[in-house]
């Protein structure tokens, strides 16, 4: 059984042709993508809310980036 639909083909190859003109843009900040796994990673969610078959997201643990509270032993 395939994990993709093709629904999910057309949108990756749309973003990945945008990425390689230049023209692709990320939704927020609306930098420009210039990453590969971006351009997938944007296909792949417009493919999903548009209601292709495509797998649900991985919900992995992030890495925090320090500022976390630390105890320090005072002497």
């Amino acid at each position: 059984m395939a994990k993709y639909g093709k629904k999910a083909q057309q949108k990756v190859k749309r973003a990945m042709h945008e990425r390689k003109r230049g023209k692709l843009r990320s939704g927020r900040s609306g930098k420009r993508v210039t990453s590969r796994k971006q351009a997938i990673a944007i296909g792949l969610s417009e493919a999903r809310s548009a209601g292709g078959k495509v797998p649900r997201k991985r919900g992995g643990s992030r890495k925090r980036k320090g500022g976390g509270k630390r105890s320090r032993k005072s002497s």
